[in-house]
Protein backbone atom coordinates (compact mmCIF):
# COMPACT_ATOMS: atom_id res chain seq x y z
CA UNK A 1 0.00 0.00 0.00
CA UNK A 2 3.03 2.12 0.36
CA UNK A 3 4.52 1.41 -2.29
CA UNK A 4 1.77 2.19 -4.58
CA UNK A 5 0.98 5.66 -2.48
CA UNK A 6 4.81 6.32 -3.17
CA UNK A 7 4.23 6.16 -7.09
CA UNK A 8 0.81 7.41 -7.27
CA UNK A 9 -0.92 4.14 -8.36
CA UNK A 10 -4.46 3.13 -7.53
CA UNK A 11 -4.57 -0.06 -5.62
CA UNK A 12 -6.20 -2.96 -6.62
CA UNK A 13 -7.09 -5.83 -4.27
CA UNK A 14 -9.61 -8.26 -3.37
CA UNK A 15 -9.11 -8.34 0.06
CA UNK A 16 -10.70 -5.94 2.39
CA UNK A 17 -7.65 -4.99 4.39
CA UNK A 18 -6.48 -2.71 2.69
CA UNK A 19 -9.73 -0.76 2.97
CA UNK A 20 -9.82 -1.08 6.49
CA UNK A 21 -6.23 0.00 6.84
CA UNK A 22 -7.45 3.52 4.41
CA UNK A 23 -10.05 4.40 6.57
CA UNK A 24 -9.47 3.05 10.69
CA UNK A 25 -5.75 3.26 10.61
CA UNK A 26 -5.37 6.47 8.55
CA UNK A 27 -2.66 5.14 6.05
CA UNK A 28 -2.35 7.44 3.08
CA UNK A 29 -3.24 6.15 -0.29
CA UNK A 30 -4.20 7.18 -4.09
CA UNK A 31 -7.56 5.09 -4.91
CA UNK A 32 -8.10 1.65 -3.79
CA UNK A 33 -10.31 -0.63 -5.91
CA UNK A 34 -11.40 -3.76 -4.34
CA UNK A 35 -13.07 -6.64 -6.31
CA UNK A 36 -15.38 -8.82 -4.26
CA UNK A 37 -17.10 -12.26 -5.80
CA UNK A 38 -16.05 -11.82 -9.19
CA UNK A 39 -14.70 -15.28 -10.63
CA UNK A 40 -10.60 -14.69 -11.51
CA UNK A 41 -11.78 -14.44 -15.62
CA UNK A 42 -14.13 -11.56 -14.79
CA UNK A 43 -12.04 -9.78 -12.60
CA UNK A 44 -9.73 -7.42 -15.11
CA UNK A 45 -12.66 -6.54 -17.13
CA UNK A 46 -14.14 -5.63 -14.03
CA UNK A 47 -10.89 -3.75 -12.94
CA UNK A 48 -11.19 -1.58 -16.53
CA UNK A 49 -14.28 -0.72 -15.91
CA UNK A 50 -13.78 0.83 -13.06
CA UNK A 51 -10.69 2.42 -14.29
CA UNK A 52 -12.35 4.14 -17.13
CA UNK A 53 -16.12 4.92 -15.41
CA UNK A 54 -14.44 5.99 -12.15
CA UNK A 55 -11.51 7.94 -12.88
CA UNK A 56 -12.50 11.08 -11.25
CA UNK A 57 -13.01 9.50 -7.80
CA UNK A 58 -10.10 7.76 -7.67
CA UNK A 59 -8.01 10.80 -8.36
CA UNK A 60 -10.06 12.11 -5.26
CA UNK A 61 -8.84 9.32 -3.03
CA UNK A 62 -12.34 6.94 -3.16
CA UNK A 63 -12.25 3.76 -2.16
CA UNK A 64 -14.17 1.59 -4.68
CA UNK A 65 -15.64 -1.94 -3.70
CA UNK A 66 -17.35 -3.84 -6.63
CA UNK A 67 -19.56 -6.29 -6.39
CA UNK A 68 -21.94 -7.89 -9.10
CA UNK A 69 -24.73 -5.69 -9.72
CA UNK A 70 -23.19 -3.00 -7.18
CA UNK A 71 -20.52 -0.51 -6.99
CA UNK A 72 -19.98 1.69 -3.46
CA UNK A 73 -17.64 4.75 -3.25
CA UNK A 74 -16.03 6.13 0.14
CA UNK A 75 -14.72 9.28 -0.75
CA UNK A 76 -11.53 10.45 1.06
CA UNK A 77 -9.49 13.19 1.20
CA UNK A 78 -5.78 13.38 0.04
CA UNK A 79 -3.67 10.84 2.34
CA UNK A 80 -6.79 10.00 4.32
Amino acid sequence: MRRAYDEARVLVTLDKDFGELAISGGMPHAGIIRIVNFRARQQAAVCQNILENYTADLAAFALITVEPGQVRIRRMDAGE
